[in-house]
């Protein structure tokens, strides 16, 4: 529904399946959902996975639209 220009899309289940695959491990990761929320759920195991960098966003995608890009639809 809400898409951030140049964000990977990777659904929360597919996650440990794709994430050693497609992240990398020394780059800094911005994990966002909706309202930020479950991309914390996501933060916690990339973190115990190795990936040290990565970070949830707060307020999702949600709070993106309303403070930084009003183009991203609402829903």
């Amino acid at each position: 529904t809400a898409h951030i220009e140049g964000a990977l899309t990777m659904p929360m289940g597919d996650v440990p399946a794709r994430a050693h695959q497609e992240l990398d491990p020394d780059e800094r990761i911005v994990v966002f959902c909706h309202a930020g929320v479950r991309s914390m759920n996501v933060t916690v195991w990339l973190r115990n996975q190795g990936f040290e960098q990565a970070q949830s966003m707060r307020g999702g995608i949600e709070a993106w639209s309303a403070e930084v890009d009003p183009l991203v639809p609402r829903y």
